[in-house]
């Protein structure tokens, strides 16, 4: 997976793109799942997809049937068609679960939309960014279909026991919260703060964690706006994006209108997050003047929203929120009347982060370094050059626009703020918004220079659809009355080969030198290991997904002062032998002074990672402490397997208690 961008330019500059208009913007109401939902899976009979739809036919789903490529017959008592289009015609479903493999999503996703489905749930991993970007270009032409996903949980009705996606059941029960997060393991958690403090859901939607959302916080929140079911709202965001700052001026304007607003709480994983890297979720990164976890924090909490440090607190925070509204915390609790008074500010526990030096950045991954990214250049007739001393620099960038779910030219004078010119992936650039990104140069139109930038616009274009690029910058200046096009640097999306094996040339051109070769290690045993600097740390963690691996060392420092070696995402489809795996990586740390495992359960059985840990613990006879945390799907079978083993493991439910007893821990040694 990719893990490191180039820094942003301006990297305290906050922009991003007005909220976009769009047929597709009147299919937010297909979110609107329950009881009445009619549901099928594209990929019925699967291993994945009969395992979940066994599971929520139990719950009380209404899958009403499924669909196999070019087949016809009976799945689980229920009708399997060879097409989505016939599926359409003869079960009327509202909702598809998309459960097929990464290379295979993007055309069910696309045979959905064609089929007119209402709601389309993705939930793989790595599917390609660009053919995210195409079915993108698709949906904002019409006004049938809306995507939850790609990269997410899915979509659940705890109200209308209707689930779409993977989320743990025994976790959810009915109520007035509604939830849209980023991360899943971190929704998972919040569900399960709320259900443990008596406080139920409505609607939980996953965004995801992709570059590219189908559906977003402000989505969501328009959803829960109008929701009578719905009396109070939590957002999980993350670093990466500007989803989170949207969201912030919806929630101004929402309570500046609305007399009687409902609570909203919050939570913004990766404040400790390393600089320049990619943390597990495939957007978890910050563009070109996007804003740090802690400035999203702060934005929020401006608009009036309730912050923690950790998913657990919600539980305590909602319920006082809810009594304050008067208003009841489950389906079954009655409420009294009465109004908001101002939110409470008690529940916001996180302290400033301690400052450190940037680490140095290191270009992995399909990051291409200057010279490699010159020659593409170069086979497109644009040569690069040094910048003349005292030239001063301009730059332009190729990216993607996550809002307006586009690809989108920023381009800067560097004597004031970026102008970003989003663009249609299907037609490219068209020449008034090339003309658009030019003048924000700086550069007089009817030069030679604006003739030579346009020639450029035309080439990173084509270089970025052609391999499937995520960001392609390069500094610009003006000698001479032409223009000189300096240092180059490159990424482009590494699922492309992961998941379809395109642009294998390209791929092999990566350059690793200066990476850790225990990042190294973790990526070739499908985990992200991300070492973090700084010799005061000690506390080796193992986490299971991109969310909750930040959070767990955000909440670590933030609530009991401990200082982690590593960010460490088993991943989603995490085995004993990855946690074993994973041991060896964190172990190979000499500053590791304890082992925290916090794992909480949805796809990742929490008995499977018991056995991993006690298998990782006798095998490479571990002689640091271990603490271990096991939420979720099988929780109390791990717990168990924790409490036979006979191993000195220290097992905890509670998070914060579990923090508490690993910085004891740590302090000892």
């Amino acid at each position: 997976m990719l893990r490191t961008l180039p820094r942003s330019p301006r990297p305290h500059t906050r922009l991003f793109s007005s909220r976009r208009t769009s047929p597709y913007e009147s299919t937010i109401a297909n979110l609107n799942i329950g009881a009445h939902t009619r549901v099928i899976f594209q990929g019925f009979t699967g291993k994945q997809a009969t395992a979940n739809a066994i599971e929520s036919l139990a719950w009380g789903t209404n899958i009403v049937g499924g669909v196999r490529p070019g087949k016809e017959g009976e799945h689980l008592g229920l009708p399997v068609l060879p097409s989505v289009r016939r599926a359409m015609a003869e079960l009327k479903p509202d909702a598809t679960g998309i459960y097929v493999a990464a290379h295979q999503a993007p055309a069910a996703i696309e045979e959905a939309i064609e089929a007119e489905v209402p709601l389309i749930v993705a939930v793989a991993e790595h599917i390609p960014l660009h053919d995210i970007l195409r079915i993108h270009s698709i949906l904002q032409t019409q006004s049938k279909s809306r995507l939850v996903g790609a990269n997410s949980p899915g979509i659940i009705s705890a109200l209308g026991k209707c689930r779409i996606g993977f989320q743990p059941l025994p976790t959810f029960s009915p109520g007035h919260v509604g939830i849209i997060a980023k991360s899943g393991t971190l929704s998972y958690e919040t569900v399960a703060a709320l259900t443990r403090q008596g406080v139920g859901q409505s609607l939980c939607i996953g965004m995801g964690g992709d570059v590219v959302a189908g559906t977003d916080f402000v989505d969501g929140l328009r959803v829960f706006e109008h929701d009578t079911d719905t009396h109070a709202i939590i957002l999980v965001g993350e670093v990466g994006g500007t989803a989170e700052e949207e969201a912030a001026e919806w929630i101004k304007a929402y309570r500046a209108r609305t007399p009687n607003p409902k609570p909203i709480a919050g939570l913004v994983g990766g404040r400790t997050a390393r600089p320049g890297t990619v943390m597990g979720h495939a957007g978890a990164w910050a563009g070109p003047g996007q804003a740090s976890a802690a400035e999203k924090q702060r934005v929020l909490e401006e608009a009036g929203v309730v912050m923690v440090d950790h998913p657990t607190k919600f539980g305590g925070l909602m319920k006082t929120l809810l009594a304050q509204r008067g208003a009841p915390t489950s389906a079954s609790s009655g409420g009294g009347s009465g109004t908001i008074p101002a939110q409470a500010r008690g529940f916001h526990t996180l302290r400033r982060p301690h400052v450190r030096p940037a680490p140095v950045m290191q270009k992995r991954s399909l990051h291409l370094r200057a010279d490699q990214a010159a020659t593409l250049l170069a086979e497109h007739g644009i040569r690069t050059s040094a910048l003349p001393a005292g030239t001063p620099p301009r730059s332009l960038v190729l990216t993607i626009d996550r809002t307006m779910r586009s690809p989108v030219l920023i381009a800067s004078s560097g004597t004031g703020p970026a102008t970003h010119t989003p663009f249609s992936y299907a037609g490219g650039p068209s020449p008034s918004e090339a003309m658009a990104a030019v003048r924000a140069l700086d550069l007089d139109t009817a030069t030679p220079a604006a003739a030579d930038a346009l020639e450029l616009i035309v080439a990173l274009w084509g270089l970025f659809r052609q391999y499937e690029g995520i960001e392609l910058r390069s500094q610009v200046g003006v000698a001479a009355g032409k223009l000189l096009v300096a240092e180059p640097e490159f990424t482009f999306d590494d699922a492309a080969f992961r998941s379809s094996g395109r642009h294998a040339e390209l791929h092999g051109q990566r350059d690793v030198t200066g990476v850790d070769p225990m990042e190294l290690a973790g990526e070739a045993a499908g985990i992200v290991y991300v070492k973090l600097d700084g010799e005061d740390r000690n506390i080796g963690t193992v986490v299971n997904g991109a969310g909750l691996a930040m959070n767990t060392v955000d909440a670590l420092e933030a609530q009991v002062g401990g200082l982690a070696t590593n960010f460490l995402d088993t991943g989603g489809k995490a085995t004993s032998e990855t946690v074993k795996r994973s041991f060896e990586l964190v172990l190979a740390d000499p500053r590791v002074k304890v082992v925290f495992v916090n794992i909480f359960g949805g796809l990742t059985l929490g008995d499977m990672i018991a056995r991993g840990v006690v298998m990782a613990m006798r095998e490479l006879e571990v002689h640091v402490p271990v603490v271990v945390r096991i939420r979720g799907t099988r929780e109390e079978e791990g717990q168990a397997v924790i409490r036979e083993s006979g191993l000195k493991v220290f097992a905890y439910d509670g998070f914060e208690e579990a923090a508490r007893k690993v910085v004891e821990l740590a302090n000892r040694s």
